[in-house]
């Protein structure tokens, strides 16, 4: 007999529908007309050569617990990422200023360089420099800051591969640059006002040191430099000339000015992860021959291209500062580290000759949700690239990764949120990867890889178990680690997580399959989908976890976390079901069982203190009841009630996150940002649309912030959002109609967005109830 859900949609047919696109069908959202335009609030258009002025780098630079946010000065997308290196905006030292950032998040830096005066010993090192806040300047092109207990001023702006530090010393003193390593481990080569070196990256993720290039030179004639390996170091004064070649076979170098020379000296410098000479090479191309405000006027120009194809009307200025940051952060990564016609792979450890673009840099856990979603919406030839470099390191390694870095996949949370990736490209007509060639290392990942959180490598007993029984086995409490693998690793199972993960992976494989014309493969995992009910206690209202004897284990879902879920609690992983939100409806009882859950999830208590509760879940920052707004696994949460005859609710709480945890300060970020994952999710949720199932080729609709909402497509076509009376009260949507036509469901499809659509929305001060 057909299982059918509440709305009559067959369970077999969701499915092979690609799930969200029959739900939306399936699930009508009620609307009415509305001719109210009391207390509308007339739209303040932004001149378009003003939209960067809205970019704040400085926007949640003090994280709620865990990692902040970075003022990050780079171009769209590139290898060069520089910021000063401080632990936050709190602190009020610098130590250095960085030449590349691997990881903008942690961070985790490559080379640095920082100024210096007067008589040179040890203590130039070692001391940290005092700045003010109030005169730093942030752009994402420039950054420039003041050391005042030095009375030196230090500007920043970057190319692709490289970049322009710029030093202003007062006047008549003995000027220095110091260069060092952040792994403190490397090579430097002086000659003459050049400079050249090699640092050792201890990187956990290569088998061997990993290494990064830089060739730099300083403007003027120095006339001195020292290694650390000198005699008299901590005694040294400028004196004499610069002897000419001097190798630095140290860990610090300085390069030294008299008084006599001019105050403001330059350090110009490029980067590589291929050799000292392609360096060399990448500054020819890019630096040599351009001054400072040169360079700076070129990255500027290119922000102010990337940052245009979005114009928004209306809002406040907070709301644009807010948006436009948010977008700005949204290209901090995936990184393009492809060196005019050749890149270094840490996937093979070879130099590859190729003129595509190559991008690493990912988190596919968090980025999956929006940030590449919002790429092939805005740059759908550059996300073909990216899909395709993944395509690539699969390759070269024998693996699809999941936090692909320059040195290779680290090992980080759970689930093979690629396969959503590729299958969300090619649905959304992105062809320019190979997508055969995708599905098949899918299938290897989730045939013959090992599924425990925060671990690679081949699978092992406990994935057998799951292959065989549909679900991963979980540990009871106190119990010892049996399995070897997971012993040798110290890895958490996440039973819960790693199951709910497996399921939206395996619905991904039997989808891009299905495409692909791949019979076999599509029938073989359209069983696994479902796999997620295997762990839905009915009498908890929750997924909870089983042992391997198939017997629940009774555990607290508010305060047992990592065993068992992942970063959140049971609460969170309730709604962790994207591809198959009717089934999950089935589950809790219908549609209004399932909003009655949503609605208590908002207002759930924590059951103890917040700093006993965020001492266990230091990442559910920003909450609202058990609702954290502060991690990736929650992004989709707010939208499920468009899935309810109530959707209001949505716009009611979209709105309120938005206003509450999303501020245009330096606290104005709600968790865990991890480069662009949660702006993007920022993006789309102001602008009023969201894909709340990646993977599937369609939008659910919100209120949007601003009262319009133009986006220059790549196709040459523009997509107009518009929303009529749009202001902080009149946050409701009463009516919506895409191309003059009237929509009865609050969803509408990439088709209609990228065919040049205007998406019409009534707004008003009450909700239209069911």
């Amino acid at each position: 007999m057909k299982e059918e859900n509440k709305d009559g949609l067959s369970r077999r047919k969701f499915m092979q529908a690609g799930g969200l696109i029959a739900a939306a069908a399936a699930i009508p959202t009620q609307l009415k007309a509305s001719t109210d335009k009391t207390n509308e609030t007339e739209s303040i258009a932004a001149p378009e050569e003003d939209f960067l002025q809205y970019i704040d780098p400085t926007i949640g630079n003090i994280a709620p617990l865990l990692n902040t946010n970075r003022p990050v000065v780079h171009l769209p997308n590139q290898m060069v990422r520089t910021h000063p290196r401080r632990q936050d905006y709190l602190d009020d030292q610098i130590t250095g200023f960085p030449l590349l950032s691997l990881n903008v998040i942690t961070p985790q830096t490559i080379f640095s360089v920082r100024p210096a005066k007067g008589r040179l010993d040890d203590s130039a090192w070692n001391d940290r420099m005092t700045y003010d806040h109030d005169m730093e300047i942030t752009k994402p092109w420039y950054y420039s800051t003041m050391l005042i207990e030095k009375g030196i001023r230090v500007e920043n702006t970057v190319s692709k591969k490289g970049g322009i530090y710029r030093f202003t010393f007062p006047k008549g003193v003995e000027k220095h640059l110091l260069l060092t390593h952040c792994y403190d481990n490397g090579l430097y080569d002086v000659t003459d006002n050049t400079i050249s070196g090699t640092e050792f990256v201890n990187d956990a993720i290569h088998s061997q040191k990993g290494k990064a290039y830089m060739y730099a030179e300083f403007s003027g004639q120095p006339k001195s430099a020292k290694s650390e390996g000198d005699k008299d170091w901590g005694k040294y004064t400028v004196q004499g000339a610069l002897a000419t070649p001097k190798m630095m076979d140290g860990k610090k170098v300085a390069m030294s000015y008299s008084k006599s020379d001019p105050d403001q000296v330059e350090f110009r410098f490029a980067v590589s992860f291929v050799s000292i000479e392609q360096a060399k090479a990448n500054y020819v191309k890019e630096i040599a021959g351009l001054t400072f405000d040169q360079l700076a006027e070129k990255g500027k120009a290119v922000w102010k291209k990337t940052i245009n194809q979005i114009k928004v009307e209306g809002g406040t200025a907070g709301q644009r500062r807010t948006f436009y940051t948010a977008l700005y952060r949204s290209y901090v990564r995936m990184v393009d580290i492809n060196e005019y016609g050749k890149y270094y792979s840490g996937y093979d450890d070879k130099v590859h000759d190729d003129k595509r673009a190559m991008y690493t840099e990912d988190y596919t856990w968090g980025d999956y949700i929006a940030q590449h979603p919002l790429r092939a919406l805005l740059n759908p030839e550059q996300e073909g690239d990216m899909l395709q470099s993944y395509v690539n390191m699969y390759e070269q390694s024998g693996w699809v990764p999941e936090y692909p870095k320059v040195y290779g996949d680290r090992p980080g949370m759970f689930g093979f949120y690629s396969a959503v990736m590729f299958l969300d490209g090619y649905r959304k007509g992105i062809r320019n990867f190979d997508a055969k060639k995708a599905l098949e290392g899918m299938l290897k990942n989730a045939e013959q890889a090992t599924m425990l959180a925060s671990t690679n490598g081949p699978k092992g007993a406990l994935e057998d178990f799951y292959h065989e029984k549909g679900y991963y086995p979980a540990l009871r409490i106190g119990e010892t680690e049996s399995d070897p693998f997971a012993k040798q690793h110290h890895s958490a199972r996440s039973a819960v997580a790693v199951t709910l993960a497996a399921s939206y992976n395996d619905w991904a494989v039997a989808q891009l399959a299905k495409e692909l014309g791949n019979d076999e493969v599509y029938k073989r995992y359209l069983p696994k989908t479902l796999n997620y009910k295997n762990l839905w206690s009915k009498d908890k209202m929750l997924f909870m976890p089983k042992d391997d004897k198939g017997e629940w284990v009774d555990i607290d879902p508010k305060m047992q976390g990592q065993s068992y879920y992942n970063e959140n609690n049971g609460y969170t992983y309730k709604w962790g079901v994207q591809h198959d939100i009717p089934g999950l409806i089935e589950l809790m009882g219908g549609q209004d069982k399932f909003e009655a859950e949503l609605d208590q999830l908002f207002r759930e208590g924590l059951g103890t203190s917040r700093a006993a509760f965020l001492n266990k879940f230091p990442d559910m920052t920003s909450l609202i009841g058990q609702f954290s707004m502060g991690n990736q696994c929650s992004f989709q949460i707010p939208y499920l009630f468009n899935y309810t005859k109530n959707p209001w609710k949505t716009q009611k709480w979209t709105r309120f996150i938005l206003d509450v945890y999303f501020k245009d300060n330096v606290l104005g970020v709600a968790g865990d940002e991890d480069g662009g994952s949660m702006s993007s999710v920022v993006v789309f949720a102001s602008m009023g649309f969201f894909p709340v199932q990646p993977g599937s080729p369609t939008y659910t609709i919100t209120s949007p912030v601003f009262s319009k909402v133009t986006i220059d497509l790549h196709n040459g076509k523009t997509f107009t959002l518009i929303a009529k009376g749009a202001s902080k009260t009149k946050k409701y949507i009463q009516s919506a109609n895409m191309n003059g036509k009237k929509l009865d469901k609050l969803w509408f499809s990439h088709q209609d967005l990228i065919s040049g659509g205007t998406l019409v929305l009534e707004m008003g001060e009450m909700p239209v109830q069911a």
